[in-house]
């Protein structure tokens, strides 16, 4: 003979009820209820986020430009060193390094952080010398810095 299982499903027993056979409603209000917290849900597909995320502040989707390492140093042109010599022979500046864009006349001795290959034969062609901070040291340059 067989045995016949003639019990309802219990969906069908509650409906109607609030509680849904969990005892009070405190019980079964978990954070499932809640929502989430902050910045969650605000992922992919975060269509019901979209008018929020959209007017934050800062930019939220997407990555923006190459992020190297920083420089440690500003730049200078051989078309400004005349101007900072101000009659001088010799002109410090190491914390920068000389590009070649314009032109020099007179001669000088420049200390710097670095120097560009242009800028170092406009100087030399004035008849001046670059002297280029290695580490600590500086050293004389009959080329440009090799770049290894």
């Amino acid at each position: 003979m067989k045995s016949v299982n003639k019990k309802r499903k219990k969906v069908s027993r509650m409906r109607g009820s609030k509680t849904h056979g969990t005892g009070g409603m405190k019980k079964a209000r978990g954070s499932g209820h809640r929502g989430g917290v902050g910045m969650a849900g605000t992922g992919k597909r975060a269509d019901q986020r979209k008018s929020f995320v959209l007017n934050l502040k800062e930019k939220y989707f997407g990555k923006e430009g190459l992020k190297g390492k920083p420089k440690n140093y500003d730049v200078i042109n051989v078309s400004e060193l005349e101007r900072l010599a101000k009659g001088n022979k010799e002109l410090k500046i190491n914390k920068y390094k000389i590009l070649g864009n314009g032109e020099i006349k007179t001669s000088l001795t420049i200390y710097a952080k670095s120097a560009s290959k242009m800028a170092i034969d406009k100087i030399k062609k004035a008849g001046g010398n670059v002297i280029v901070e290695d580490g600590n040291e500086f050293s004389k340059l009959d080329e440009a810095p090799s770049r290894s």
